[in-house]
């Protein structure tokens, strides 16, 4: 069964976080995507178990040697798509920025994700993710009272990253169709973050959200939607919004609504968040999972990495696998006209075998 990206040929400078990630989804999605790798690159980027680099080829080449340069132009020129996450000015300077690129090639999509963006005064500072998020009022968002938490790399690198940096292909392929004309895609880290939190921002502008953390409905400070310890050292996660289920979830911890405050006085959240530690902290997690099991509370377990992919939801959509006994995800999103295949490592090619083919 085909896929809705085959046929299309991806080169992917090689590098660290988003751009990979955005390789990696691309190939998912059936497109051929060759990784140009510098020379003496660490093993972690080739070797098998490297799963962010699954589904696509790799190939060293020494962009300082003339005839590699040259090789790696004419692999550009054949391709649809090229993912490059290097500071703004390293590509211009390799003489394969998006002015040469698309001179050889105008229906090229040229894709560009950093985190300051190509343009602005930070745009050749060095940053992570923890400092693109920080700009934008989310780190603020984040954490316990005291201080703010890094939400792993995740917001940034990802949500604010690859994703926009996917968005920003997949739209600027569908006006190719149209127009027949390629453009550059300037993603960035601290865009793509600040509009991942424009919920948050409009709950701000409607009086809904204060600048305290772990006072609001999202953050932790709403006794309804937090995790609470277990007996065990185990967590529940508690997402019970919507009077129903927060009526489900009182029910489960077996106790009286009528001797609790409003579910929505929040002078009184952090009283009622102590009723609900407590009783939480009666029983062991798997109790609690024993409970709450595919009811409508809005209750899980907060599973490690190791246990998630043997709960029965995550194994039965594959969301997660276990590939030469490393956990790796599964493909999102699911198209009908996708097949299901097994998830393959890839292997180093030689630079020329694959200029060749692809030209």
């Amino acid at each position: 069964m085909s896929k809705p990206l085959d046929g299309l040929k991806v080169v992917e400078m090689a590098g660290m976080g988003p751009g990979p990630h955005a390789g990696m989804m691309l190939s998912d999605l059936g497109a051929q995507v060759v990784r140009i790798v510098r020379p003496n690159t660490p093993p972690v980027e080739t070797t098998a178990t490297s799963h962010t680099r699954r589904g696509r080829r790799t190939v060293v080449a020494d962009l300082k040697q003339i005839r590699q340069l040259e090789a790696v132009r004419c692999l550009i020129g054949a391709a649809d798509v090229i993912i490059e996450g290097f500071r703004p000015g390293v590509m211009e300077r390799l003489g394969l920025g998006p002015d040469v690129c698309l001179a050889d090639h105008p229906t090229l999509v040229y894709a560009r994700m950093t985190g300051w963006g190509q343009s602005g005064p930070y745009a050749t500072v060095a940053g992570h993710d923890i400092n693109y998020i920080s700009l934008t009022g989310v780190l603020h968002a984040i954490g316990p009272k005291e201080q703010p938490l890094p939400p792993l790399n995740l917001v940034g690198d990802f949500g604010g990253g690859s994703m926009f940096l996917m968005t920003g292909i997949l739209a600027a392929l569908v006006e190719r169709e149209r127009t027949g004309v390629g453009q550059v895609v300037d993603a960035a880290m601290v865009d793509g973050a600040s509009v991942l939190a424009q919920s948050l921002l409009e709950l701000r502008s409607e009086g809904r959200w204060t600048e305290d953390r772990h006072a609001n409905l999202l953050d932790g400070g709403a006794p309804f939607y937090r995790t609470y310890r277990c007996a065990d050292g185990g967590f529940m996660a508690v997402g019970a919004i919507e009077p129903q289920f927060y009526s489900l979830l009182l029910e489960g911890l077996e106790l009286d609504p009528e001797t609790l405050p409003d579910q929505n006085d929040q002078s009184q959240w952090s009283a009622t968040s102590e009723v609900l530690e407590l009783a939480f902290a009666e029983h062991p997690r798997h109790h609690w999972e024993g409970v709450f099991d595919s009811t409508d509370a809005c209750v899980t377990p907060v599973l490690t990495f190791e246990e998630a992919p043997d709960h029965p939801h995550v194994a039965a959509r594959g969301s997660l696998t276990r590939v030469d006994g490393w956990t790796t995800a599964g493909r999102a999103p699911r198209l009908s006209s996708s097949d299901s295949a097994a998830i393959q490592s890839h292997d180093v090619e030689e630079l020329h075998d694959v200029v060749k083919d692809w030209t």
